[in-house]
């Protein structure tokens, strides 16, 4: 690869055990380096050499983490998991991938290309912010819940557009270098004014081997054509981001480029991403950034004072007194539909999630819903077996149970018909639709309910 680590003073924190630690950890890559420039496929050079660095890593993370919470560090937590991503994702997923290919040239650059780039972005940044030589860049990032709904997402279309099932690497992507790449920017505006910056990373072979062969291509080199249908693919990836996240107001593209590595990390220096994703396909690296800080915002209530208190007041009780929202359970065993219909319906239901039949009857059992949406497949406990759960306590009996299923067969319907479910919902309706039957059942009680009462 032609690469070593030069030590500079910059990376000094100032604490004599950690900065001699870091030196180490410098010493084993660049030993790795020097490995891998030879051109000799020697395993055990690797093997142990890897196991080396990691075992310094680990004692390092240790005795870091025991020095911040000695000082009293502020940002420990977000410290301590970022070690955690990297000691039990990151690593253990390079390691994985050298196994699978019997530690493969391509799979040794991926393991020092990504551990050196995190090595160095760590030790400049995070690691001398403890001492306050810098401030650490991992902070306004999206809620832990909104960034694993983007995770699975993400995941699920790598298999819907290429048929590739991809396992996440990072979930702290930032910015490190892996093979040949490809940096796609976008900029997209929303009707509020605000803007989404995306950041599509492709490793050229990933490209090659899903863009490049479905255009019938047979080729190991990138050219113009795989490039503007790259364009293409990447816009529709982003459009099935806006159908799974409703949230997503992202209206109009307003730019796009092509980034150097040089722009591309100049673009996170400027710009700390709300998300940032580095994932395996198998058949190459690909990574996902957004930088949208406006998603933090959050418009605060008006300041009390002397002459506005008591409207302040009345204006708060006012918004108090507002209709409960209705209570929905979903049930499935696919995180991304979970999140998926939990962003559809959050604005105007109280929505709460199971993915499995046992944990939805744990759910019923201490917060009664008004309406189970109920997935018909699921491994080990069906849809039909939760409902006769459901339709077997006194306490459960009535609740209404929708299906929501890609099965609207007759056979299946007439399984469940004796068990008195409130409807059938296909998987395959359109977001919108899938919301409008939902607000219209919902419309159907209310209104039986004011029949009765006013008999």
């Amino acid at each position: 690869m032609g690469n070593q680590l030069v030590w500079h003073e910059r990376f000094n924190i100032g604490v004599e055990f950690i900065d001699r630690e870091h030196r180490k950890l410098f010493s084993i890559m660049n030993r790795l380096f020097a490995a891998s420039e030879k051109k000799e496929n020697n395993r055990w050079v690797y093997e142990e050499g890897i196991k080396y660095f990691k075992e310094h890593a680990m004692r390092h993370f240790a005795e870091e983490e025991v020095y911040m919470a000695s000082t009293g560090y502020p940002g420990f937590d977000t410290h301590r998991r970022l070690h955690d991503n990297f000691r039990r994702k990151t690593l253990p997923a390079l390691e994985r991938e050298l196994e699978l290919t019997n530690y493969s040239q391509e799979s040794v650059n991926h393991f020092m290309g990504v551990c050196a780039g995190w090595l160095i972005a760590h030790t400049l940044t995070e690691d001398r912010a403890i001492t306050g030589k810098t401030v650490s860049k991992w902070v306004g990032l999206l809620p832990e819940e909104q960034r694993t709904a983007m995770r699975e997402v993400i995941r699920q279309l790598l298999y819907d557009l290429f048929g590739l099932k991809a396992q996440v690497i990072s979930e702290h992507y930032g910015g490190e270098k892996f093979g040949k790449g490809i940096y796609y920017h976008l900029v997209y505006s929303t009707k509020q004014g605000e803007e989404w910056e995306i950041i599509l990373v492709f490793e050229e072979k990933l490209l090659i081997n899903t863009v490049g062969r479905m255009m019938g291509g047979n080729t190991d080199e990138m050219d113009a054509i795989i490039m503007n249908a790259t364009r293409y693919t990447a816009q529709q990836f982003v459009n099935r981001i806006k159908e799974h996240f409703p949230a997503a107001d992202l209206d109009e593209l307003k730019e796009e480029s092509l980034l150097t590595y040089a722009q591309f990390t100049g673009t996170f220096e400027r710009e700390h991403p709300q998300c940032s994703l580095l994932l395996d396909t198998g058949e190459g690296y690909f990574a996902f950034c957004v930088i949208a800080p406006h998603l933090l915002h959050e418009e605060l209530g008006t300041t009390i004072t002397a002459e506005n208190a008591m409207a302040e007041i009345k204006e708060y009780l006012k918004k108090s007194e507002v209709k409960k929202k209705r209570k929905i359970l979903l049930v499935d065993d696919s995180d991304v539909v979970r999140q998926m219909m939990k962003g559809l319906l959050a604005d105007d239901y109280e929505v709460s999630t199971a993915p499995s039949g046992v944990s939805a009857i744990r759910s019923i059992t201490l917060d009664k819903p008004d309406l189970v949406l109920l997935d018909y497949e699921m491994p080990v406990c069906d849809g039909r077996q939760v409902l006769e759960m459901i339709r077997s306590e006194r306490e459960m009996a009535n609740i209404p149970v929708i299906f929501l299923t890609g099965r609207v067969d007759k056979e299946s319907i007439k399984k469940v018909l004796d068990l008195n479910p409130a409807g059938y919902l296909a998987k395959a309706l359109k977001p919108e639709d899938i919301k409008k039957n939902i607000d219209t059942y919902f419309d159907m009680v209310e209104g039986k309910a004011q029949g009765a009462n006013r008999v």
